[in-house]
């Protein structure tokens, strides 16, 4: 296999030295919450109210259900009907295309080691720049948000993908088209807006922030930063097994005891799998397969999805994609930054092996809705000159092992966490669960 063998005689594979644990989590690593805005935010990352034609709300595709994603593959925001595994397109309203990456998970975004957000890193915490927030979009769209967390609420409600609409479709989808996002007018005042002649919202939001005397003041930077403190209240995580070796008031039995051995000894995977958060924040070419469209600027041909390259126009940064954190991935499939693998044990395999595994995809490994998708074979050669080595084979068993510590990551409040999916909101729309 041509793949395969150009990765041996690269001579690249390596045997790391065995590694320390980290340190527990503690509230030191998070901040102070308001219980009172977080039960704000939730209502509001529950209200389709936040789209443009008022169908899609953010647990759409970040659902505790699916682990804080959405179950699939490739998600479908606007233009998709139902939830999770069983969401398909709407015939009378079909999508574009498929949101271009895969809905990545939402635990422990809080915490303030996270300091660059989304698969390619295009958010990130910069102190130089208006808001101390570095984004892609303009600077003055910066300023306002008291969070990173907060700040990434900015695309997906702009994005005709994921929950603006077509651009004829409704009035957010349009300003998107004319460029108007800020402003009296904008996008952002047409979502603030909505939510301001409501009531029960407009009640909430006076009582929650000091500087809000009227509905009128309502901006959407203080709906996503409501938004932002429930996603860091409901989803911390840090009561796994794991969390208890951590803390020394328990040990893990086997196989888990070995995959732990292996995770921080022989495999190496906490050479980028580090710390309390088992990642390192950053970005690696794996050679994980690219299916669907593809991430490109907006009005761009969709083809190659170049990863971080796309923010730092760094060669070295092809393909490169953040690595995530391994909390609760269990709960997490499909894998990869474009969910090409629907199956944890699948995605270690070729994540030890990118080359054969590059050279062998079948996209029946991804779990995909029936619309179009291909698996973008012709970028296949690409992501395998530019993958990086991630550590020495395995027999099966090891991987068994690896699989049975992975399950220890698994926090046990994860899938309910703390406030859960409300009855109803405000707007009166369908809160999105599964049925």
């Amino acid at each position: 296999m041509k793949y395969a063998l150009a990765f041996a005689l690269l001579g690249l594979a390596h045997v790391a030295q065995a590694q320390e644990l980290p340190r527990p989590v503690t509230d030191a690593d998070f901040d102070a919450i308001d219980p009172q805005e977080a039960a704000l935010g939730q209502l509001l990352f529950y209200d389709p109210i936040l789209s443009g034609n008022q169908e899609v709300a953010c647990a759409t595709c970040h659902h505790p259900a699916f682990g804080t994603s959405d179950g699939i593959s490739l998600g479908i925001g606007d233009g998709g009907r139902g939830l999770g595994t069983q969401r398909v397109v709407d015939p009378q309203n079909l999508p574009e295309q498929r949101i271009p990456r895969n809905a990545p998970a939402l635990f422990n975004l809080g915490a303030h080691e996270f300091t660059t957000l989304f698969h390619d890193g295009r958010i990130e915490v910069d102190v130089t720049r208006p808001g101390g927030i570095r984004t892609p979009l303009d600077a003055d769209m910066a300023v306002g948000f008291a969070s990173l967390l907060s700040a990434q609420t900015m695309f997906p409600v702009l994005s005709g993908d994921e929950m603006a609409g077509h651009y004829s479709e409704n009035d957010i989808s349009a300003a998107v088209r004319r460029g108007e996002l800020t402003g009296q007018g904008g996008a952002w005042d047409i979502i603030s807006r909505r939510v301001a002649a409501l009531p029960a919202y407009a009640e909430a939001f006076v009582a929650t922030y000091d500087h809000i005397d009227h509905p009128d003041q309502i901006a959407f930077t203080d709906i996503s930063n409501a938004i932002a403190v429930f996603m860091a209240f409901e989803w911390r995580s840090d009561t796994a097994p794991f969390d208890a070796v951590l803390r020394g008031t328990a040990t893990l039995s086997e196989p888990a005891a070995a995959g732990m051995a292996l995770f921080y000894g022989d495999a190496g995977c906490a050479n980028c799998h580090s710390g309390p958060f088992l990642t390192d924040h950053a970005f690696h070419a794996v050679g994980s397969p690219q299916i669907g469209p593809g991430k490109a600027a907006r009005f761009e041909n969709h083809a190659r999805d170049e990863g971080r390259f796309r923010v730092t126009g760094d060669p070295a940064d092809l393909y490169a994609f953040r690595t995530p954190s391994l909390r609760n991935i269990a709960l997490t499939a499909p894998y990869g930054h474009a969910g090409a693998y629907a199956d944890l044990r699948a995605f270690l395999v070729a994540h030890l092996d990118p080359l054969a595994a590059l050279e062998n995809y079948d996209l029946a490994q991804a779990r995909l809705p029936a619309f179009d998708t291909d698996d973008r074979r012709e970028t296949f050669a690409a992501i395998a000159q530019a993958a990086q080595p991630v550590g020495p084979a395995l027999d099966d068993a090891q991987i068994d092992q690896l699989l049975a510590f992975l399950q220890t990551l698994t926090d046990p409040n994860a899938p309910v966490g703390r406030l859960g999916v409300p009855d109803h909101v405000p707007s009166g729309l369908e809160v999105p669960n599964p049925r």
